[in-house]
């Protein structure tokens, strides 16, 4: 599809799917820690979404080339994904669901921010700086009754530097010659080179197994075709469409779609302030990604 200058209705129900997608995920690694340490379960999804993709790949005939001035780029990618991960698994083993959301989802801050600076036509805006506070400000309402859950500062900066790192991704994808791969050849770097820094950290960072039961197994394998491979897969395309900062934007959704999830599924209080987030939210992501008017 033609790269879009803005984002459109289309972009704009497949990035509230994938949202609602990865704050499933959350709730997801979270009981799949039952089974697996972190770390440990960061470096099998990994394994396996390399499989999954290399058996894609094979199946759609895409080729495994990639130029040699992209591989600083893909290289570089795959560290950041794999501290990412290794932080965000972590910090949901440490602390509440809605807590390492909120927090590891403040990317778009970041990335706006850094888009300003290194992505032409991505200039921040007084009505894209106001869409960012009142999206980070509805995420806040919604998570300011926490209704007794756990907190650790551990957790939080684990989030954080995790949100950092999937930021400096897009970076990565943006500015350097990993921008001309295709987005299975990118996520290939990312997933290959995170693989054995995982596993070979696990050992260090605690147990590898815990209990593990078929719920656990049925979450990681979860894990590697619906987010590491398939889902990725899905996210990237989207990033070559739309501009970087809208497609981020909407990640703002998924701690809120983190805390209904969690009261429906792990039987968490939602408040009624959960309700004016979304509001709060849902009119920070129309400002960020309105369409600029034309000049008459």
């Amino acid at each position: 599809m033609e790269r879009k200058d803005h984002m459109d209705a289309i972009g704009a129900a497949a990035l509230m799917a994938f949202a609602l997608h990865l704050a499933f995920n959350q709730v997801v690694i979270k009981v799949t820690a039952g089974g697996f340490g972190p770390v440990f379960q960061a470096g099998l999804r990994s394994v396996g979404a390399v499989l999954v993709l290399y058996l894609w790949m094979r199946l759609r005939g895409v080729s495994f080339s990639v130029p040699r001035a992209a591989w600083a780029g893909g290289i570089v990618s795959g560290l950041f994904f794999a501290l990412e991960f290794m932080c965000l698994f972590t910090a949901l083993d440490t602390t509440t669901v809605s807590r390492a959301s909120v927090i590891f989802y403040s990317m778009p801050v970041w990335l706006t921010l850094i888009a300003h600076v290194f992505f032409p036509g991505e200039r921040l805006t007084p009505a894209k700086i106001a869409g960012l506070l009142l999206a980070m400000a509805g995420v806040a309402i919604a998570l300011a009754d926490r209704g007794g859950g756990s907190v650790s500062w551990a957790g939080d900066l684990l989030a954080l530097t995790g949100a950092l790192c999937w930021a400096g991704i897009v970076v990565c994808v943006r500015i350097t010659p990993l921008s001309e791969v295709p987005p299975a050849q990118q996520l290939m770097f990312q997933v290959l080179v995170s693989a054995p820094i995982l596993l070979l950290l696990a050992p260090f960072l605690g147990p590898l197994l815990r209990d593990v039961q078929p719920i656990h197994i049925a979450g990681l394998l979860f894990q590697i075709v619906a987010i590491a491979s398939l889902g990725f897969l899905a996210w990237f395309w989207l990033m070559t469409i739309y501009p970087a900062s809208s497609v981020a934007s909407f990640s703002f959704l998924s701690p809120v779609f983190s805390v209904i999830l969690g009261w429906l599924l792990l039987s968490e209080d939602v408040a009624p302030s959960v309700w004016a987030a979304l509001v709060l939210v849902a009119s920070g992501i129309y400002l960020i990604n309105r369409k600029p008017r034309s000049p008459a």
